[in-house]
């Protein structure tokens, strides 16, 4: 049988004219609507809408936890398998002898920014810490609560939600969209993704209905993300002297969660309007310039040499850990306080969440990721993509969470980060370094911390505006007209702030749980297209067949 060039054109109708030309309707409508019933039912009815959300959510994480797991397990080997198989690894995102468009100090900036870096400020001191108190070891009784015994389990359970993990859900994405987008000239959207399996037949209604789906599960997985930042941000402000802003137990006032929403959303909205090229891509700089400040604090003043071994020891424990922890999925037994009850509920608490929140966020860190990555090969990308960003975690988690543990072992900090809330165990850890020294300059760290969370803040919400507003215009990257970006800035604003309202960060992971679950199909078909894919561009080549577009006139040359 003749080897045939692969499809390269799919035509996705957009209004030719009126509020939405350039955009599919179709898409961009129904989203709006799913978008604008969720946050009516939040704000209106916001104790019926968490209570429903909880049920929906139980049911899930019941149903489906086994999914989530080995899903994600199979996003890893995918993508290593991907790098260390010749044919797919030396393959361009891009036409031959295409080169990067950005720097990789740049590369590198933007996506850890977009990806995971705000979750950096408050997880890399509040994930080891919590692990350390409480663990599926110290369930079952193996190692001690606030123990030495239980360091390096806390630092594997860090490192595998932190880890390969959940930078191969991004990759999976990215490399998709960035392969069928760059290498043949397909629109740079989620259904493009699938065209090995379903061709032209994505034009339509099928093509509609995965959009649709990825535009959902990026806002609530953004909003996941700009709920815990604004936890924080408060907290921080708090912290800084402006008062008001939150309760008692340190959890945001709806003054503070309204008065954050309007200075990160208004921000990221004016960040949006510029572009990737400007905005983002001085922000993402900017933040990267200050992690590693605030990351040379931790490392030269904070616990060094315990630092030091729970990164290298923590990636021995982890690597010899993750092919079981990649497959283990703990069954309950349905009885309220049994060991195996617990170890399945706090699974469902930690890594299902964990996957669910990477799945969620992969197609708007996913469509990030390919924008910032054409000219690069599948194995510079997923070296890029993967084991380097996850490097950097566990650089954080091992010395910022490093010396929260180490102050509250050998008995300084005496109950001072642990009692914290998580979102300002950061504050405190630091308060608790420098006040002693000078209160002006644990003053000083609390803007340096707040200012660095608000960059990465609005990053991560200015990426998400424009990616939403790319797969909404089927792919079309260049500029949009400013009420599109405008309304999603604000509808972002309004999912988070009603969520936060109806139940706190608690009912913003219950929507985004509950909303990542059939992406994670569509991303599991995305990893079965791009092997077919690749497969017959091997078999292309060898044939002599063109696989990639012309640049001179964007579509397949021909035989």
């Amino acid at each position: 049988m003749a080897v045939k060039p692969p499809l390269s054109e799919l035509p996705i109708k957009t209004a030719e004219n009126g509020f939405y030309r350039g955009f599919s309707v179709n898409v961009t409508v129904i989203s709006k609507i799913i978008i604008s019933l969720l946050v009516v039912w939040c704000i209106v009815w916001p104790t019926q809408a968490g209570r429903i959300l909880g049920d929906w959510n139980a049911a899930i994480l019941a149903q489906f936890a086994a999914w989530y797991i080995w899903v994600v397990t199979a996003f890893v080997i995918v993508c290593i398998g991907l790098a260390i198989w010749p044919t797919g690894g030396r393959l361009k995102l891009g036409v031959e002898g295409e080169k990067p468009e950005f720097s990789n100090f740049s590369w590198f900036s933007m996506m850890f920014g977009a990806g995971i870096g705000v979750g950096m400020l408050t997880w890399a001191v509040a994930e080891p810490v919590a692990h350390f108190k409480n663990n599926p070891s110290v369930i079952q009784g193996i190692t001690t609560a606030l123990d030495a015994d239980n360091v390096r389990t806390a630092y594997v359970w860090s490192y595998l939600h932190w880890g390969l993990g959940a930078w191969a859900c991004y990759a999976i994405a990215g490399l998709s969209l960035a392969f069928f987008s760059y290498r043949r000239g397909l629109p740079l959207t989620i259904r493009s993704s699938l065209t090995p399996l379903f061709g032209k037949a994505l034009s339509g209604n099928l093509g509609h209905v995965i959009d649709i789906v990825a535009v959902v599960a990026t806002i609530l997985g953004v909003a996941q993300t700009l709920g815990f930042g604004v936890e924080q941000f408060v907290a921080g402000l708090t912290r800084i002297g402006i008062g008001g802003l939150a309760h008692a137990d340190g959890s945001a006032t709806t003054l503070g969660i309204i008065v954050a929403l309007l200075v990160i959303m208004g921000a990221s909205t004016l960040s949006a309007l510029s572009g990737v090229g400007k905005g983002i891509k001085w922000l993402s700089n900017i933040n990267m310039v200050l992690s590693i400040f605030l990351l040379g604090f931790f490392i030269i003043f904070g616990a060094t040499f315990f630092g030091a071994s729970a990164f290298f020891v923590g990636i021995w424990d982890y690597l010899v850990a993750l092919p079981w922890l990649s497959f283990n999925v703990y069954a309950s037994d349905g009885v309220e306080g049994s060991e195996s009850f617990l170890l399945a509920q706090w699974q469902g608490w930690w890594p299902v969440f964990y996957w669910a929140w990477w799945i969620a966020f992969a197609p708007f860190v996913g469509l990030f990721l390919a924008r910032i990555s054409r000219g690069r090969t599948i194995r510079e990308f997923v070296l890029g993509a993967m084991i380097v960003p996850s490097l950097m975690c566990f650089v954080w988690f091992a010395w910022a969470g490093g010396t929260a543990i180490d102050l509250e072992l050998n008995g300084d900090a005496n109950g001072v980060i642990l009692d914290a809330a998580n979102g300002d165990k950061i504050f405190a850890m630091t308060e608790f370094m420098l006040a002693p020294i000078a209160q002006a300059l644990a003053w000083g760290m609390a803007v340096v911390i707040v200012v660095l969370l608000m960059t990465f803040l609005v990053t991560s919400a200015d990426s998400a505006v424009l990616i939403v507003n790319t797969i909404n215009a089927a792919g079309d990257e260049g500029p949009k007209a400013r009420p599109h970006i405008v309304f999603w800035g604000a509808a972002l604003a309004l999912v988070v702030g009603g969520l936060l309202i109806s139940g706190g960060t608690g009912a913003i992971q219950t929507a985004m749980v509950i909303g990542a679950l059939p992406f994670s199909i569509v991303m599991a078909l995305m990893c079965i297209a791009l092997i077919k894919a690749i497969w017959n561009d091997g078999r292309r080549e060898a044939a002599g067949v063109a696989s990639t577009i012309d640049p001179e006139t964007s579509t397949m040359p021909a035989e």
